[in-house]
């Protein structure tokens, strides 16, 4: 069995095969489930889950029911019994390693992100590899309550993560060239977040392209001044500044490792700090999780 919860949620059984699941509310139960595989989910956490504010006058009999549903779905999916129990206040759903993918990206970039501090080269492979699991937003359709959409939430910031390590990874391996298309539509699809247009400029000056390199300054500028009312932050203006104060680089060619590529970027401390953002954003979500089961008892 395997449970794809990067993107729509989907459930394939020991034969990879899809199984079906019936509507809204059986995905979201499942996807709620999931998250907080091997622990308890109260029933009153399901119930919000499911139905928000606005519960059926009959809630606890309607869970009741669709967790047997559920129940019989994943027996058949799994071609075992009892993983998903009762266990008072709630329910449990037992998963195994390796049985989702978020789980599976989660190792796989990690293990690549090690790599990426001393072999920029040698990582790309694998750091792509992590990305491919992605088909969408996490949880795409069933991150409607606290649950769901916390750990959406937590798996989105670790895909943005492991794509700066990415072409932080290739700006240091000399392969410029090869992530400025890339870039451009991730600035595109994430205009709020400086360290993209930070990696486009690197880019865009290595390929002898400095006027492009400002003009992305330029763009983010004005995006982050019409949205949030913010000038760039430090790293993104000495970045303009650096770009400023060196004559026109010329092309540099595919493949060659060069230290200046990034212009004096600290690739340790980025990648601390990577890690940090995710590791603060999975604290948030437990205490979240935990004031909620507080105020729900």
């Amino acid at each position: 069995m395997r449970l794809l919860l990067l993107g729509p949620l989907e459930l394939l059984d020991v034969r990879g095969a899809r199984v079906e699941l019936a509507g809204r509310l059986q995905r979201t139960l499942l996807a709620t489930l999931a998250v907080r595989a091997g622990q308890v989910v109260s029933a009153e956490r399901l119930i919000a889950e499911l139905w928000g504010g606005q519960p059926p006058a009959n809630a606890a009999n309607a869970l009741q029911a669709h967790i047997a549903r559920l129940r019989r779905v994943v027996e058949a999916a799994c071609g075992e019994p009892d993983r998903i129990v009762t266990r008072p206040p709630g329910y449990l759903l037992g998963l195994r390693a390796g049985e989702t993918d978020a789980g599976e990206f989660v190792e796989r970039a990690g293990a690549a992100r090690a790599i990426a501090a001393a072999d920029p080269a040698r990582a790309i492979p694998p750091l792509r590899g992590a990305l491919g699991l992605w088909r969408g937003p996490a949880l795409e359709g069933c991150a409607t309550g606290d649950v769901c959409a916390g750990e959406a939430a937590v798996l989105g910031e670790h895909r943005l993560t492991t794509l700066e390590t990415l072409y932080d990874a290739c700006l240091r391996a000399g392969r410029h060239a090869e992530v400025v298309g890339e870039l451009e539509e991730t600035t595109a699809a994430h205009p709020l977040r400086e360290r993209f247009y930070d990696q486009l400029m690197v880019a865009l000056y290595r390929c002898g392209r400095q006027s492009d390199a400002l003009g992305v300054y330029d763009r983010a500028r004005g995006r982050l001044l019409h949205e949030l009312g913010v000038e760039p932050g430090p790293a993104l203006r000495a970045r303009m500044r650096s770009i400023l104060s060196e004559p026109p680089a010329p092309p540099a060619p595919p493949g060659s490792l060069d230290d200046t590529v990034v212009l004096g970027l600290d690739i340790g401390r980025e990648l601390a700090e990577l890690q940090r953002r995710v590791e603060t954003l999975a604290e948030r979500q437990e205490a979240l999780l935990r004031s909620l089961g507080t105020e729900r008892r």
